[in-house]
């Protein structure tokens, strides 16, 4: 099923169970996503998967960086809404890799480009980025590729 038929799915039992949270953050994926389908050269198209995951990883990345402003700010109250959507759309994103995963496949990545040094960072995170999109957020391959390619001999 598409990820436009779960939403409105999900959108009619969030209605019903009269969940707040979960209906606004919902109903922020199903704009973003008709947003994305009417947009120049999609002509109503429907969306890749990629393009889905694409589009829920910016609305984690936005949530969470919305919610780091208020921490910084102390609007507890509005950094729990965020953190909140933010659960809810993490549901719909594929499970992300654990630190030693991210390593491991990292490493791999690593040794096939050939990378040896700092210089050889964006070649190794255009393929990193790649590979591993939906699966890690950005901040954490380009901090782990940064690591490995400062600390070890890979």
């Amino acid at each position: 099923m598409a990820l436009k038929e779960n939403i409105d799915a999900d959108i009619k039992k969030a209605m019903l169970a009269k969940d707040k949270v979960r209906l606004t953050a919902l109903r922020s994926i199903k704009s973003q996503i008709m947003l994305a389908e009417t947009a120049e050269g999609q002509h109503g198209a429907a969306l890749t998967p990629d393009a889905e995951i694409k589009l829920l990883t910016k609305a984690a990345k936005q949530r969470r960086e919305a919610a780091e402003t208020y921490q910084k700010q102390f609007r507890s109250d509005l950094e729990e809404v965020e953190l909140a959507e933010l659960a809810i759309i993490e549901e719909y994103l594929p499970q992300q890799l654990s630190e030693a995963d991210l390593v491991e496949k990292l490493v791999a990545i690593i040794q096939r480009v050939g990378a040896t040094g700092p210089s050889d960072l964006g070649k190794v995170m255009g393929v990193a980025a790649r590979e591993l999109s939906g699966q890690a957020d950005g901040r954490a391959i380009s901090q782990t590729v940064n690591n490995l390619l400062n600390n070890t001999n890979v």
